[in-house]
């Protein structure tokens, strides 16, 4: 008899927890998936093609509002919680919703779940979304190419279209984002490092993913997802703590997986966090993770017309997941126009059109900012027009893209970038160097 396991996700951790420990393994009867966090990733199928000689017909995805009535329905043992940047208190809830419904509940066992590469891997990994895994991630690649190393970045997925067609992506350049119909939330991902010369991989099957990555790269690069575990076993496991949110290195999932895990913690934004704070996470490392190495550094913004912000009644658009489920307030936009000068931040709620109306319901604690989300041709319809509707001066985007190569902004705009700035010693320039020393 063949255990009936549901698996919960987010098109992304669940799908590679199903191919690493489910797929072909006739122990298992995976029923189906549910699916919440991203809109319209709900009805359709896991296919046939993914899924494996076990699930001829694929599998379906459900929303996770019929959670319930699935276990009833399919007589599920077994539920797994399979996505990412969520509290403990938000498991917990999920957790008697299952036992209510008459199934076991687990986490899935993070070293399943972890492929073993031919190549040195380097993962970056953070508590919580939006802590600058990012920045980090580029820092790393920038040092390895410094090296005269070939570099694959390989970013966590986000399959939110036709999962077939995206098995195995691969992007060297900007045009390859209109070839995949990439989202504005991948293209934040990927744009910065097409830009500095890096090539990155991502897709479904992150095993075939690996392997191609491997034919054509010296150093393999994990660059995570919200605050997810890696895909890869990492020969060096960078954390990226956030000191705006100390706390929440122990009380998010997985991201105090990450923290317990990590050879490195990296505690980013120095510049703008209070010192009690930063001492806080330094506590918990010392309890929680004692050995790790613990580098400090800033996340400094620069833009190129600072002085067109002053004065100015600024519209502020920042990356969509860090300050909606990744529940920051503000960003790096918020930070620039108060730093130079802007004379008001407009709020943009009450301009909210179509789904960013429904944006800002789900996300109440949402600072005066706009998030930049675009799941869909009609997300970004529905941000253009937002943004259209406000009395703004001056658009200021503090998104990690140059969104104005995928939203009409009818109005002047200004782009705030941010990189890593380590402080002294030890630093990621040591670390690297001596992990190729070794490998």
């Amino acid at each position: 008899m063949r255990k009936k396991v549901l698996i919960m996700g987010a098109a992304g951790k669940d799908f590679h927890t199903f191919n690493t420990i489910y797929r072909d393994n006739p122990d298992y009867d995976v029923v189906a998936f549910t699916a919440t966090q991203i809109p319209d990733i709900d009805n359709r199928s896991y296919p046939p093609a993914l899924a494996g000689r076990l699930y001829p017909d694929g599998i379906p995805i459900k929303s996770e509002r019929f959670l319930s009535s699935i276990i009833k329905e399919q007589q599920v043992n077994e539920v797994v919680f399979a996505y990412s940047d969520v509290s403990y208190d938000y498991i917990d809830v999920r957790r008697k919703k299952v036992d209510s419904a008459g199934a076991e509940f687990a986490l899935p066992e993070p070293a399943l779940t972890m492929i073993k590469s031919t190549k040195p891997v380097i993962a970056v990994c953070a508590v919580r979304t939006g802590a600058g895994k990012s920045q980090t991630t580029r820092r790393v690649v920038q040092i390895l190419k410094q090296h005269n190393k070939k570099v694959g970045v390989v970013r966590h997925p986000m399959p939110y279209g036709d999962l077939t067609k995206q098995i195995v992506e691969r992007f060297e350049t900007l045009a390859d984002l209109d070839k995949y119909n990439c989202t504005i939330e991948e293209r934040e991902e990927y744009e910065p490092h097409i830009e500095k010369g890096a090539v990155v991989f991502a897709g479904v099957d992150y095993e075939k993913i690996l392997r191609t990555v491997e034919k054509e790269a010296d150093v393999v690069v994990w660059d995570g997802g919200n605050n997810d575990t890696p895909f890869f076993k990492p020969n060096l496991h960078i954390t990226v703590c956030d000191p705006l949110r100390a706390g929440h290195e122990l009380s998010y999932y997985p991201g105090k997986v990450n923290f317990e895990m990590a050879d490195v913690l990296l505690i980013n934004k120095m510049d703008s966090a209070a010192p009690a704070d930063v001492e806080s996470i330094l506590k918990n490392a010392r309890q929680y993770n004692p050995d790790a190495i613990i580098i400090k550094a800033n996340s400094p913004i620069s833009t190129t017309e600072p002085d067109a912000i002053k004065g100015k009644r600024v519209l502020v658009v920042e990356d969509g997941p860090t300050v909606t489920h990744g529940e920051m307030k503000f960003g790096a936009g918020y930070l620039a126009a108060k730093k130079f000068g802007a004379a008001e931040i407009i709020d943009p709620r009450p301009y909210a059109r179509g789904t960013l109306i429904d944006v800002f319901k789900q996300y109440s604690g949402t600072g005066p900012v706009l998030p930049c989300v675009g799941y869909s041709p009609k997300q970004i319809k529905d941000l253009e027009a937002t943004i259209d509707a406000t009395p703004a001066e001056l658009v200021v985007i503090g998104t990690p893209i140059d969104l104005s190569r995928i939203v009409r902004i009818n109005k002047p705009n200004l782009r705030v970038t941010y990189e890593l700035e380590e402080l002294g010693t030890p630093n990621l320039e040591q670390l690297i160097t001596r992990l190729l020393a070794t490998s």
